[in-house]
C-alpha cells in the first residue's frame, strides 16, 4: 500500500525575461501554455500573449454534438490607462501582428504554478500579475489581474475579441456580421443569432467596473503558424468594446468568460474558484504514486490531468453510464486538435491513471470503451462533434487487453474483469473468424493479418487524400506481438475463472502463433525482425525496414519473441532508432527516411512515420531494456534524460507529440500529447527505485528556472 505525501510540492516552472534582449523575444512565440477543463475544452496561446494559429484562444469550449469544441473567446487586449491619459498596451505582441519586433514588451516573468500560467509585467514602473484558470468541468475561463505596486488613478482596460467558429474551422469568413451584445446589469452576453452557438457570457469581478460599447468593430488577424503549415492564415476578430476597471493595489480584477448559464458562472466567485482549483491540483499530487511526486514526474502528473476528460458532447452515453452507476471517461489524444482515440487511450491508460493513482477513472475508461465494442473492435477515434466512433484500426483493440492487464495488476479489481471477460472473449472470436477491414487470423499460421484498400489500420496511420503513406498491409510485427499477448492474457483470465476448455483452445492458438512468428518474422541478415511479412502489395514479400514496432515483441507482458533474440533486436533499435526524446520511426539508411517534419500537410505526413521521432515509444523500449537488463534501472533512466529540458521548450510542462529525427530534435505536431506524457511519466516512476534521480524528500517551493539570454 503506497503512502501518499500529505504535503505535495508546490511546483513552479519560471522563465525570467528581465535580462532578455528585445531581439530574443520573437523566439518566445514557439513557447506555449495550456490549461484544460476536464471536458476537452481548453485555453492556450504563446507565453508572449500572441495568438499564432487557429487553435489558440482563451476559451475553446467543449460543446455538445454536433458543435464540438468551439472557439468562443479568441483574444483579450490588455491596457493600462494612466492619469495623464496615456493608454499603454502590455499583454504581449499584437494579436493582429504577433511578429511585430518593434512593439515594446513589458513581460518580466512567466511561470507555471502547479501547471497554472502566471505572467508578471512591469509597465513603466507599474507591476502587474496576470493569472488564468479554468474551473474544472466548466466551459469557463477566469483571467485575473492584480496590481502589485503602489499606483493611483490607474485604470485597467480589457477588450475582448471573438470569432465564434469550430476550433479548427475556417478563420477567413467575414466576421462581425450578426454579432450582438446584450447587457444584463453588469453582466453581458455576446450572441451570434444566425448561428447555433451559445451566448458568450462576460462580466468583470471587481469593486467598480462597467462596459463601454463602441458599436462593434472587426479587425484583421494573421496566424503565422497556419501560414507555415499551408493553411488559411488571415481572418478577422470582432470586438464590441471594452471593460474599464479601477485598478487598486492588491484588489484583483477578474474577467470571467463562459458558455455556462449564469447560475453556474456565479456559483463560485473568482477567489473561491482559484482556491478550489489549487486544492484539486494538490490532491492530484497527493494521490499519485510516491515515485511520481517529485520533480519532472510531479509536473507530468499534473500534465496528465489535461487528457482525462468527461466527453461533453456525448450526452446520451453519459446518461447511460450514470444510470449504470458509472461515469463516462475518455482520453484526449493530444492538444490542440486530437479528439479521443482508442489506441492512444489504451497505451496511455497506465501512465495517465494508474501511475497517478486515479484508479476509479481507469475503470470508467475501460468500461466506457467496452461499451463501444462493435464487430470485435473498439473505436479508433471519435470525430469532433460526433457521437459515433470510427473503427478503422487493427491495433487499438489489442491494446485494450494490455490496458486491462495493467489495470488488474494495479488494483486486483476482479469485478471489473468479470464484467469485461465476455467482451474480451467476443473480441478474440471475431479476430479468429475475421472481422472488418480485412482483420483476421490466417488459418495457415495463426498470425493476424490486416489490410483494406485506402485504409491505414496500424498506428503508423498517415493518409493524405487517397495516399496511405505507410499502408503496412499484411502481417505487421507489432500487431502480431499484441495478438499473442492478448491470447495469453485471455488464457490466464479464463483459467482463473474456471474456463479451462476455453483456456486450452486459446493456448493452442497462442503457441501456433508464437511458433509462426519466430519462424517467419526473423530477418537473419540484420539480426532483427521484419516490419511486415506477406505484404499485400502484390509481391507477397517481407518488409525489412528497421522500425521501432519490433520492440513490442519483447516489451509486452507475454513476449512473442524467443528470449535468445531479445538482445540483438534491442541492440539494433538502440543503435539506429533511439534519440534523447524517443525513437525514430524509421532507420536513417532507408530510402524513405525524412530528417525533418515540416511544410504543408502532404510534406508533413510524408515524414510523419518515416524517421520522425515519437516520444511515446520510449516506454516500450524501456520495458524491453529492463527485460534484457533487469537490474539496470539507472541505465534505463538515462534514456529519459532528454525529456526534462523539453518540458521548458514547447508547451511548458508537457511533452510534444513528435520531434525531428535529427538534432536539435525540434518538437513538432501537437504541443501536448497523451501517450508521450503517459509513457515518460510511467517510466520515470518505474526507474525511480535504486537511482539518485529522485530526491527522497519533498521540496516545498521546488522551482525550475529558465532564463532568456
Amino acid at each position: 500500500m503506497k503512502t501518499a505525501n500529505s504535503h505535495p510540492p508546490n511546483l513552479v516552472r519560471r522563465i525570467d525575461f528581465s535580462c532578455a534582449a528585445p531581439a530574443s523575444l520573437p523566439g518566445l512565440l514557439n513557447r506555449e501554455w495550456l490549461i484544460t477543463n476536464g471536458l476537452g475544452g481548453y485555453a492556450s496561446a504563446t507565453i508572449s500573449g500572441a495568438v499564432t494559429w487557429r487553435y489558440h484562444g482563451l476559451l475553446i469550449a467543449a460543446l455538445p454534438a454536433p458543435l464540438g469544441r468551439t472557439t468562443m473567446l479568441n483574444h483579450l487586449e490588455e491596457s493600462l490607462y494612466f492619469p495623464d491619459r496615456r493608454l499603454v498596451r502590455f499583454g504581449g505582441a499584437e494579436a493582429s501582428d504577433p511578429e511585430n519586433k518593434e512593439a515594446p514588451n513589458y513581460l518580466v516573468e512567466f511561470r507555471l504554478e502547479n501547471q497554472m500560467p502566471v505572467w508578471r509585467y512591469d509597465v513603466q514602473g507599474v507591476v502587474i500579475e496576470k493569472r488564468i484558470i479554468m474551473p474544472y468541468l466548466q466551459n469557463t475561463v477566469h483571467v485575473t489581474f492584480t496590481l502589485l505596486s503602489k499606483a493611483e488613478g490607474i485604470f485597467l482596460e480589457l477588450r475582448p475579441s471573438v470569432h465564434f467558429r469550430p476550433f479548427e474551422g475556417h478563420v477567413g469568413p467575414p466576421c462581425g456580421e450578426g454579432y450582438e451584445i446584450r447587457a444584463l446589469g453588469h453582466r453581458f452576453e455576446i450572441n451570434a443569432p444566425k448561428d447555433n452557438y451559445p451566448a458568450l457570457r462576460l462580466y468583470v469581478a471587481t469593486k467598480y467596473s462597467r462596459f463601454i460599447h463602441e458599436g462593434g468593430a472587426a479587425r484583421e488577424i494573421v496566424f503565422p503558424r497556419d501560414a507555415e503549415r499551408g493553411f488559411e492564415a488571415r481572418g478577422a476578430l470582432w470586438t464590441p468594446g471594452y471593460f474599464p476597471a479601477a485598478f487598486e493595489p492588491d484588489v484583483p480584477v477578474t474577467l470571467v468568460a463562459s458558455t455556462e448559464d449564469w447560475h453556474t458562472v456565479f456559483a463560485l466567485d473568482p477567489e473561491a474558484a482559484f482556491a478550489t482549483e489549487c486544492e484539486r491540483r494538490r490532491r492530484l499530487l497527493r494521490i499519485a504514486s510516491p515515485q511520481a511526486q517529485h520533480e519532472a514526474a510531479a509536473e507530468l502528473v499534473l500534465a496528465a490531468d489535461h487528457f482525462i476528460i468527461s466527453p461533453a458532447g456525448r450526452v446520451k452515453d453519459a446518461a447511460r453510464a450514470r444510470a449504470a452507476g458509472d461515469e463516462l471517461r475518455s482520453v484526449i489524444a493530444g492538444y490542440h486538435w486530437f479528439t479521443d482515440w482508442g489506441r492512444d487511450t489504451m497505451i496511455s491508460l497506465e501512465g495517465l491513471t494508474l501511475t497517478t493513482g486515479r484508479f476509479q477513472e481507469a475503470a470508467w475508461i475501460l468500461r466506457t470503451f467496452a461499451h463501444y465494442v462493435r464487430h470485435g473492435l473498439i473505436p479508433n477515434m471519435f470525430p469532433e462533434g460526433k457521437n459515433e466512433g470510427l473503427y478503422h484500426t487493427a491495433d487499438a483493440t489489442l491494446w485494450f487487453f494490455h490496458a486491462v492487464h495493467r489495470y488488474i495488476e494495479a488494483t486486483n479489481d476482479q469485478e471489473t474483469l468479470a464484467g469485461l471477460l465476455p467482451i474480451l472473449q467476443e473480441i478474440v472470436e471475431h479476430h479468429l473468424r475475421g472481422t472488418k477491414f480485412g482483420i483476421g487470423v490466417d488459418p495457415n499460421d495463426d498470425l493476424l493479418r490486416q489490410g483494406a484498400e485506402g485504409c491505414q489500420l496500424t498506428w503508423m496511420d498517415a493518409k493524405v487524400g487517397d495516399w496511405v503513406v505507410t499502408p503496412r498491409r499484411g502481417k505487421a510485427v507489432e500487431i502480431n506481438a499484441l495478438w499473442f499477448n492478448a491470447l495469453k492474457l485471455l488464457e490466464g483470465w479464463q483459467r482463473a475463472a474456471d474456463g479451462v476448455a476455453m483456456a486450452e483452445a486459446l493456448a493452442a492458438h497462442a503457441q501456433r502463433a508464437q511458433d509462426s512468428f519466430n519462424e517467419r518474422f526473423w530477418n537473419p541478415s540484420l539480426d532483427c525482425l521484419y516490419d511486415v511479412i506477406d505484404v499485400q502489395d502484390g509481391s507477397g514479400g517481407n518488409d525489412p525496414a528497421v522500425r521501432p514496432n519490433q520492440v513490442l515483441a519483447i516489451s509486452l507482458a507475454h513476449a512473442v519473441l524467443t528470449r535468445e533474440r531479445w538482445a540483438p533486436v534491442l541492440k539494433i533499435v538502440e543503435e539506429q532508432l533511439v534519440t534523447p526524446v524517443g525513437l525514430r520511426s524509421l532507420h536513417r539508411e532507408h530510402r524513405d527516411y525524412k530528417a525533418k517534419y515540416y511544410g504543408d500537410l502532404r510534406s508533413r505526413d510524408a515524414a510523419y512515420h518515416q524517421g520522425t521521432v515519437w516520444g511515446w515509444l520510449i516506454g516500450p523500449f524501456i520495458d524491453a531494456w529492463l527485460k534484457v537488463h533487469p537490474d539496470d534501472h539507472a541505465g534505463a533512466r538515462e534514456f529519459l534524460e532528454g525529456f526534462a529540458p523539453h518540458l521548458g521548450e514547447a508547451c511548458l510542462g508537457s511533452i510534444s507529440e513528435i520531434f525531428d529525427a535529427e538534432e536539435p530534435f525540434t518538437p513538432r505536431g501537437c504541443i501536448a500529447q497523451a501517450w508521450s506524457v503517459a509513457e515518460v511519466l510511467r517510466c520515470l516512476a518505474l526507474t525511480a527505485n535504486g537511482t539518485n534521480g529522485l530526491k527522497e524528500e519533498v521540496a516545498v517551493g521546488l522551482e525550475m528556472h529558465a532564463q532568456v539570454h
